[in-house]
C-alpha cells in the first residue's frame, strides 16, 4: 500500500492563513526554510569554518564545537545540501534539517525584555553581538538563538517542540501585545 504524506507546518492551526495587523513587537514564522546541519570531521574544524565563511548567501549559526546550522532563504533543501557537500567535500558531514526544524523570527523594541522572561542569557548588545548565536533553553525547550539585527532574533527549534515554544513566546509577549503570523516571504 502506498501512502502519500502531505507536509503541514506544525503551526497551521494556530496562525491565520493571511497576515494580520502587525504590532510593534512581532513574531514572524516562515512556512519553509532550508536548514542543514554541518558537523566537521575531527581535525577539520578550521577548513570547515573557512568554507562556511565563503559559502555565499546563507546564515550560519554556531551549534556547538565543530557544528553549525546553515540556513538559506533562497536555496531549496536539496540545493543547499548539494552546494555545501561540494564546497566542504571530505571535511564535514552535512544533514538536511529543513523538515525537522522550525524558525521563529522576533523583532521589535521590546524583544530583549520578552526573551528575558524565558531565556537566562545576557542579550545586551555589548554581550550578544549581531551575528552571535548560541544553544540555550527557552523555558524548558532547547533552541538555537541568534541575533540577526539591532532588535531582531531568530530561534530555531525542533519541529516537535514548535507548538510549545509558540505558546511560550505568545505568553511571554502578552504584556507587549506581541503579534504573530506566517512570514509573507514563504
Amino acid at each position: 500500500m502506498t501512502r502519500t504524506y502531505v507536509s503541514r507546518h506544525p503551526l497551521n492551526d494556530l496562525l491565520p492563513l493571511e497576515p494580520g495587523i502587525r504590532a510593534v513587537d512581532h513574531l514572524d514564522i516562515p512556512r519553509f526554510q532550508a536548514i542543514v546541519s554541518v558537523l566537521a570531521v575531527p581535525g577539520e574544524e578550521a577548513d570547515v569554518t573557512a568554507g562556511l565563511a565563503a559559502s555565499g548567501d546563507v546564515s550560519i549559526r554556531f551549534a556547538g564545537p565543530g557544528e553549525w546550522l546553515v540556513l538559506s532563504q533562497t536555496e531549496t533543501p536539496d540545493g543547499l545540501h548539494r552546494s555545501l557537500s561540494l564546497l566542504l567535500a571530505e571535511t564535514a558531514y552535512i544533514v538536511d534539517q529543513s523538515d525537522g526544524r522550525v524558525v521563529f523570527r522576533l523583532s521589535g523594541p521590546n524583544i530583549r525584555r520578552i526573551l528575558a522572561k524565558g531565556i537566562a542569557t545576557d542579550l545586551h548588545p555589548a554581550m550578544f553581538d549581531i551575528g552571535s548565536s548560541s544553544n540555550v533553553l527557552c523555558g524548558h525547550i532547547s533552541v538555537n538563538l541568534a541575533r540577526t539585527g539591532e532588535n531582531e532574533f531568530e530561534l530555531i527549534v525542533m519541529r516537535s517542540f514548535a507548538v510549545a515554544l509558540f505558546d511560550d513566546l505568545r505568553r511571554m509577549g502578552r504584556e507587549f501585545d506581541l503579534s504573530a503570523d506566517f512570514s509573507a516571504q514563504g
